[in-house]
């Protein structure tokens, strides 16, 4: 209210306390000359606007037109003279000085005359003293245009989530008798949010993947690029959240945490495509199973009737869509578990004379072989490309690491320049 005047200084008295009810590092050496260090306080702190009520002076300076920042830095010199007088003067305001670099003074004309003061809370703007209604307006702008959002060290920006698990830190150590301390609570909030980040990146993929994997993919490969697209949005997601962590400890968790649920995904996967290829065979083998039921290859004729009746389930299969990865796997099973079936419908077979026999069997035998064969191939083609997009998705990890090491270093530096500046800034202040 009024003017800035010692009084005014007294009831900030808590700016000089700052440095015993809050520390910036760790180490008490770091905090041992609090005004000294003020440097790394400016790093986080907010900046100062003094805002004067119902002011009524004139502005002006050893006769001459003052603005209002003019006159707030008029109030914060400092005597000189070091005797304890001088020094309870100088304490606020070199604390003024030295945390808050960046400072602003708004005045403010009385809002109406006495006689309107006991309704103004009823009071429409255009009852207002214009002036008043100007000055609030620079005032409103200049918070609006200049304010910026809380941070902590390494310019890190605090959502309502981040300060209110900050306020828990600080209350906690306020009631065990310590002092807050920036560097702490920011790691702290770094293992708390850094912790929440992979579970909400896990969450996402699995979301996603969810979704994605209604239906069994036709290849190994289509799974992995499935997979590659949930990991990305994933690690978006934990980028966005996560901070503090130096030594990639939640960035290898939460590789480990994808690396796990692409397993359970490719074994669902799998289970699904299974029980789709069971579910075509068991139809498409119906009349085979009716007929070989019926003894209808029982006779002369019958081992080629077979074969032909297999070589017509197995084309319909292969028309057959939406199988899956393990396609060929189960129509390999199939096969597998109908090789005893074939071989005593040969033996039994009058037509065919026991040379005919033998060679039917060992081209059964040789198609198994192949079967086995493209099998393997199909395992080996499906471990190069998980490698190829093991190594893909490595290399985009990779990257993200370096586009959020380059943001910390751009806010590191801001910082450091903010500091300096402050330094700067104080230094001239003094010499003046």
């Amino acid at each position: 209210m009024g003017t800035i005047d010692q009084h005014s200084m007294d009831q900030l008295q808590y700016v000089t306390e700052l440095t015993d009810r809050i520390k910036a590092k760790s180490s008490p050496e770091a905090n041992s000359e609090a005004l000294e260090d003020s440097a790394e306080y400016v790093r986080f702190f907010p900046t100062f606007i003094w805002a004067l009520r119902d002011f009524t002076l004139q502005l002006k300076l050893n006769g001459q037109p003052c603005t209002e920042d003019e006159y707030l830095e008029n109030t914060l010199k400092l005597k000189k003279g070091n005797s304890q007088k001088v020094q309870l003067f100088n304490l606020p305001r070199e604390c003024i000085r030295l945390f808050f670099p960046s400072r602003k003074c708004f005045i403010f004309k009385q809002p109406t005359n006495g006689n309107n003061l006991h309704r103004l809370e009823d009071m429409k703007e255009s009852e207002l003293e214009s002036e008043f209604v100007q000055q609030a307006l620079q005032f409103c702008r200049h918070v609006y245009k200049t304010s910026k959002p809380k941070t902590i060290p390494g310019g890190h920006i605090v959502t309502g989530r981040m300060l209110a698990n900050l306020v828990e830190t600080y209350v906690d150590t306020i009631r065990s008798g310590g002092v807050p301390c920036m560097e702490t609570a920011k790691l702290a909030l770094a293992q708390i949010e850094n912790s929440a980040a992979v579970m909400e990146a896990t969450m996402r993929y699995t979301e996603l993947m969810e979704q994605k994997l209604e239906q069994p993919t036709d290849t190994f490969h289509d799974l992995l690029v499935i997979h590659a697209k949930c990991e990305d949005e994933a690690l978006q997601v934990f980028m966005a959240r996560a901070f503090k962590d130096d030594k990639q400890r939640f960035q290898a968790e939460l590789r480990r945490a994808l690396d796990q649920k692409k397993e359970v995904y490719c074994q669902k996967n799998q289970l699904k495509s299974s029980k789709r290829c069971k579910d075509v065979l068991v139809q498409l083998s119906r009349e085979v199973e009716e007929r070989k039921n019926k003894a209808f290859y029982s006779r002369p004729g019958g081992y080629h009737d077979y074969l032909n009746d297999m070589k017509t389930v197995a084309v319909r299969y292969h028309q057959e869509s939406g199988k899956g990865v393990m396609a060929d796997t189960e129509l390999q099973e199939f096969c597998k578990n109908k090789e005893d079936v074939g071989r005593a419908i040969l033996q039994s077979d009058e037509a065919l004379t026991e040379k005919e026999k033998e060679a039917a069997d060992a081209k059964a035998r040789a198609e198994e072989a192949e079967r086995k064969n493209e099998i393997q191939q199909l395992q080996t083609a499906d471990l190069e490309q998980a490698l190829k997009y093991q190594k893909q998705s490595y290399e985009a990890y990779i990257q993200y690491l370096k586009e959020n090491l380059e943001k910390d270093q751009e806010k590191l530096l801001e910082e450091q320049n903010k500091m300096l500046e402050s330094k700067l800034q104080v230094t001239v202040s003094g010499k003046a």
